[in-house]
């Protein structure tokens, strides 16, 4: 496991794209500002990664007033398996955190999240979040998921959800009435459903080189 300290008024911010594993514990400081994307899709057609990843990220808010982002996405075809599993301690008050975590399951792929979010008794006025959605494009395809909050504070904004589906006949029928190909229609709701996520990402180049390749490259 790899342990960090994000010092007072300090920002770190990592893009794990396709890693065999990833497996952070970070310490926040007061002020401080940490944004992690874990992601497990082909930049290219021709990307090769590991069929059995599994992640994990746990993070700290032990000063007042920090800020943390969590972003992963997985995008899994094949025998492929990815499970992310967060923990995020909002320790004492003040504090924000977001979590948004994507998987598109194709194949016999499987997905699995673990999610904690624990809100300690000091940590007033923390506001925090955790949402967890799932794309099945295979009815062999298994997404497992465990979001679980805990909240031992009471002035406080807390919400997590998931929520797992196939994608919209409708959509789909839409888009076909108006000439769109049944694969193209379905690679750019697929691309739709993938990009708020990667629209997270601070770094320009990496930022679009991804969005173009769910736009044109992933199939």
């Amino acid at each position: 496991m790899s342990e960090m300290i994000v010092h007072s008024g300090e920002s770190f911010e990592r893009v794990f794209l396709n890693e065999p594993e990833v497996n952070l514990h970070i310490v926040q400081e007061t002020g401080s500002f940490v944004k992690i994307h874990v992601l497990n899709i082909p930049a290219e057609k021709t990307a090769c990664r590991n069929t059995d990843i599994s992640n994990k990220i746990t993070v700290e808010q032990v000063g007042e007033g920090c800020q943390t982002e969590i972003y992963a996405l997985a995008y899994l075809h094949g025998e492929e398996s990815v499970t992310t599993e967060t923990h995020v301690n909002h320790a004492v008050g003040g504090g924000m955190s977001n979590q948004l975590l994507k998987f598109v399951l194709d194949d016999n792929s499987r997905g699995g999240f673990v999610g904690d979010l624990k809100i300690a008794p000091d940590a007033q006025k923390t506001d925090a979040h955790q949402t967890n959605r799932n794309l099945l494009l295979s009815e062999n395809a298994e997404m497992r998921t465990q979001p679980q909050l805990e909240i031992y504070a009471d002035d406080v904004k807390a919400t997590h959800g998931a929520s797992t589906g196939q994608l919209d006949e409708s959509a789909l029928f839409y888009m076909q009435q108006r000439g769109i190909g049944k694969q193209k229609a379905r690679q750019l709701l697929v691309g739709a459903f993938m990009k708020d996520v990667l629209q997270t990402i601070s770094d320009e180049t990496l930022r679009e080189q991804l969005l173009n390749a769910v736009d044109g490259e992933i199939e």
